[in-house]
């Protein structure tokens, strides 16, 4: 029973390795007072919020990776 045991041990836990790196954090992402400050007096120059402001850099850069993706696509596929 005992060689059964450390067996499924090593299973369990590499399977949860696995999943660790499956499933990241949803702590927000760390954000320097300095970086804080430039994002706030470019948000205001914007007429926004900073939460609204720091979600369209976020979308944008989300759009652009999601571009460069199909460019890399179309690029090998022709």
């Amino acid at each position: 029973m005992n060689r059964k045991k450390k067996i499924n041990e090593a299973l369990k836990k590499h399977q949860k390795r696995k999943n660790a790196k499956l499933h990241r954090s949803n702590k927000p992402r760390y954000i320097s007072k300095a970086d804080r400050a430039k994002y706030e007096e470019a948000a205001q120059l914007a007429g926004m919020t900073v939460e609204q402001y720091m979600d369209t850099l976020v979308s944008a850069a989300t759009t652009e990776t999601a571009d460069d993706v199909e460019a890399t696509d179309t690029e090998s596929a022709q």
